[in-house]
């Protein structure tokens, strides 16, 4: 790490900004990490598509159907395939603080530049502030890197924007990826941008973001890799154009893109958001793979209809 807690805000204000996509694992087809296709896809996010960083092994990248061993190894790779090139956020969440913890130290260890922890699942859903304030400090306290907080409806409740913004003042916490509705990550904006970065994983929302809040963070979901390619990196034309003042201009490359985001969620099949992204990768050139059990595989008409939608979107390949 380039710094330490007590400077981690100042850090990541300058250096955690930008587009931000969240890895999928490619699987092999007897499911073990194909380490290589992994190595390529990074290369290609970072090299080819200008992606700015990386969130490793989180939900998209079925974190939950791993191992301890495997989640560090991806850890690894990743920080491996980035250096120079790229930065890291390792997923950390996990139902035990003893797992979150022992990956966190981990990704400080190796090298990683932050980590994101879930909300943890609780048994009780009217009122969590005071431990979630107890949880997050105890998490905090056990390492120096930065850490973003991430709320999400699979907790079971969301954190609302005053408990955000009373976290907002420990040492290293530094970003929030808030998948919550609009008016709550605004009103978080307002109270707490001036110590974390504030995002949501959102795409359809980020240009409005950019121009309306001021964000410089997008954190981060899959559409950095799946809606461009080496030869049409729209959003990161759109985004670059709004950074800059150019607003019309930033709407209008916006626009061009529907017809290649209609073509990838009006194919995908309930249920299987993952394999379905994994199959558009595949066709995109990158190294989509397997998924893990109990996830769902594509049928072979879903792919038909997938690839069908693919080749008519208008993406630039």
């Amino acid at each position: 790490m380039d710094y330490n807690r007590h400077n981690a805000k100042d850090y990541a204000r300058e250096h955690l900004t930008g587009i931000w996509a969240a890895a999928l694992t490619p699987f092999t087809e007897d499911l073990a990490i194909d380490e290589d296709g992994f190595r390529s896809n990074i290369h290609h996010w970072v090299n080819e598509l200008g992606i700015d960083g990386l969130f490793i092994a989180g939900k998209q990248g079925e974190f939950y159907a791993m191992t301890l061993e495997e989640r560090k190894r991806t850890f690894d790779l990743a920080v491996e395939a980035t250096a120079g090139a790229g930065q890291t956020i390792m997923s950390c969440s996990d139902p035990n603080m003893d797992v979150v913890i022992d990956l966190a130290r981990h990704a400080e260890a190796i090298g990683a530049d932050y980590i994101v922890v879930h909300a943890p699942m609780l048994h009780f859903a009217k009122a969590q502030d005071e431990t979630l304030l107890a949880y997050y400090r105890t998490v905090a306290e056990s390492v120096d890197i930065g850490i973003a907080l991430w709320s999400h409806p699979d907790s079971g409740y969301l954190m609302s924007p005053e408990l955000c913004n009373r976290l907002a003042d420990i040492d290293n916490v530094v970003a929030i990826k808030y998948s919550v509705p609009r008016d709550m990550y605004v009103e978080l904006s307002g109270l707490a941008s001036d110590r974390i970065q504030v995002s949501t994983a959102s795409e359809a929302e980020w240009l409005d973001n950019i121009i309306e809040l001021d964000w410089r963070l997008y954190l981060c979901s899959s559409p950095p890799f799946l809606l461009q390619t080496a030869r049409d990196r729209r959003m990161l034309d759109y985004t670059q154009a709004a950074f800059e003042g150019r607003v019309d201009e930033a709407r209008e490359i916006s626009r061009s893109l529907d017809p290649v985001r209609e073509a990838l969620m009006g194919t995908r099949p309930p249920e299987k958001p993952h394999a379905h992204q994994k199959y558009w990768q595949e066709l995109l050139g990158q190294a989509g793979g397997r998924v893990r059990a109990p996830l769902l595989e594509l049928t072979d008409a879903e792919r038909a209809a997938t690839r069908s939608a693919f080749e008519a979107c208008g993406l630039l390949r």
